[in-house]
């Protein structure tokens, strides 16, 4: 505990600062806040330029808190960001860094809310005001000294507030504000027009640069899975029973698709929400409170919808569908991996974003690693570890408590208490399969890995696709013809189904399935196959036979 509390002390801030960090769970100073916290503490301007989850929120909350002056009831401090959400999250941060400094308090001013109490928590001597551009600018009109006395403004996230708009609002504030003030600027990129900014209204600042974009996401786990894009939620379950999470995010691009994937989810019995633009204000304050308290555990939402979400319990986040573009994916797997704690980051491609996946890899300059779906075994296994872990606490005194009425059950019904046993189980899994052979019929498809493709240049003209050779044969594994094709309306999954539910065989022992036009080729194991295609014999597959034969290739 000591080198903790040492690690802040030694920026020399107020130690009851440095307790109040040290309750939170950080141990040492990030590069970030290593580099500004003495700039600021020092009076100087500055600029700042660091990517979201750097821990660039307390670099510039922690200084400006040792500069206040408790015992003056008015607002020495502005901090202006680009969104509501990010409004919220920096204030929260204040509030949690000066929970051990008596007098100070802070106001969170945004749309959607009431102006009403916002105006009078400022006037009551709010000494931190927290601000979206467009509200505050609204307060000015209404009191034009309401920010007199403030002689700390900070722009976080300036680059998006001028995205978004606000650079005449911007202009506004800075004129309602006492020009001696110490002005703090913080921003991702650079680009001319804060340039423009910084030359206007900071005094000769001081520059910090901590990590370029390829270097933000370097302590979160990556990976990417290949998907078919109509089995995408039957992928995020599959992922879901294995995963070792606390609370998730998930990344989809439209409004609908929140809603639908957080239903299914909820089906299933995870405690899931959607969040979109679409939602009120009010209600995505509970739902972001509801994943911060464990009340939910997973949130589906849009880009827009997750900016400036801050959950410390958020250990994965789930692209389910492809970012537009790779700035998007930096800043999705942002939430989480956040100021140095652990992340985990997937990334659901379907075979016509490969080339996506390759533009984010180049521009990140990171090699996302291809996983596959977990197999019958691993999601059997996560399956019934869970149901151990729900029954090991009530065993205990179980026989004590209800061993009486399990001799009557067992009497009643006239069954034994394994058969008893059985049955409970039955009835306290829901009908959740529990053998092999019921998994791998709810497995989705997935892709053939990309080196089991051809290029898109070298494919075949379709009228050569009859003649064309089969792919070389998997090890311990025989080709086998059907006359069933494309023009009977036979797809890859129908067959793969059919030899999974008939011939009872694991996902992993079917290799390639090819579909042609008037027939397709299925790898099957060598092994024992005479008698997998006898019992195969009187298959169907869209109501035809499926009539699999060993296929000479000679």
């Amino acid at each position: 505990m000591t080198q903790e509390i040492g690690g802040f002390a030694a920026l020399e801030l107020h130690p009851n600062i440095v307790a109040a960090v040290v309750a939170t769970g950080y141990e040492e100073p990030s590069a970030i806040q290593q580099q500004s916290i003495p700039i600021i503490l020092a009076g100087h301007d500055m600029i700042g330029q660091a990517q979201t989850g750097t821990g660039k929120t307390a670099a510039f909350a922690l200084p400006i808190l040792h500069r206040i002056d408790p015992s003056k009831r008015e607002p020495q401090a502005l901090i202006l960001a680009p969104t509501r959400e990010l409004a919220l999250q920096v204030a929260t941060a204040f509030e949690t860094y000066a929970k051990q400094m008596p007098g100070v308090t802070v106001v969170a001013v945004y749309g959607g809310a009431p102006m009403g109490p916002q105006l009078k928590a400022i006037r009551n001597g709010a000494q931190i005001v927290v601000a979206t551009p467009g509200r505050l600018c609204d307060h000015l009109r209404r009191d034009e000294k309401v920010l007199a006395t403030v002689n700390h403004l900070v722009l976080d996230e300036a680059d998006e507030m001028l995205k978004l708009g606000f650079m005449d609002d911007l202009e506004v504030i800075f004129k309602a504000m006492p020009e001696t003030r110490q002005t703090v600027l913080f921003s991702a990129t650079l680009p001319q027009s804060i340039r423009a900014i910084a030359e206007r209204h900071l005094k000769d600042p001081k520059h910090v640069k901590i990590q370029s974009k390829t270097q933000t996401v370097t302590a979160i786990e990556q990976a990417h899975l290949l998907v078919h894009a109509d089995q995408k939620t039957s992928a995020v379950l599959s992922l879901l029973e294995v995963e070792d999470f606390d609370a998730l995010i998930m990344f989809v691009r439209t409004k609908q698709a929140t809603l639908d994937l957080a239903s299914a989810l909820d089906a299933k019995g995870y405690k899931a929400a959607a969040l979109n633009g679409d939602i009120a204000q009010n209600q995505r304050e509970r739902v972001i409170d509801s994943l911060k308290d464990g009340r939910l555990d997973i949130v589906v939402a849009t880009d827009v919808a997750a900016r400036g979400l801050d959950v410390p319990r958020i250990t994965h986040v789930f692209n389910v569908d492809m970012p537009y573009d790779p700035e998007s994916y930096v800043h999705r797997i942002g939430r989480t991996g956040r100021a140095g704690r652990e992340g985990r980051a997937l990334l659901l491609v379907t075979p016509r974003e490969r080339r996506m996946l390759q533009v984010i890899e180049r521009v990140t300059g990171q090699k996302v690693a291809e996983v596959r779906l977990p197999d019958a075994q691993a999601v059997l296994d996560a399956r019934i570890k869970k149901l151990t872990n729900s029954l090991s606490p009530l065993v205990a005194d179980a026989e004590s408590t209800h061993g009486d009425l399990l001799d009557r059950l067992t009497a009643d019904i006239g069954c034994t208490p394994r058969a008893l046993a059985a049955a409970l189980l039955r009835k306290a899994t829901n009908g959740q399969a529990l053998n092999l052979a019921a998994i791998e019929k709810e497995r989705p498809l997935v892709p053939a890995p990309r080196g089991d493709r051809p290029d898109r240049g070298e494919r075949p003209d379709r009228g050569d696709r009859e003649r064309r050779a089969p792919m070389p044969l998997g090890e311990g594994r025989a080709r086998c013809r059907t006359a069933l094709g494309a023009r009977d309306g036979i797809a890859a999954k129908n067959l793969l189904g059919a030899i999974l539910n008939e011939g009872g065989l694991a996902r992993e022992a079917i290799g390639r399935i090819q579909v042609r036009d008037s027939f397709s080729l299925v790898e099957l194991p060598e092994e024992g196959l005479d008698k997998l295609l006898a019992k195969l014999k009187d298959t169907r597959v869209a109501g035809k036979q499926l009539k699999l034969r060993r296929y000479r290739e000679d």
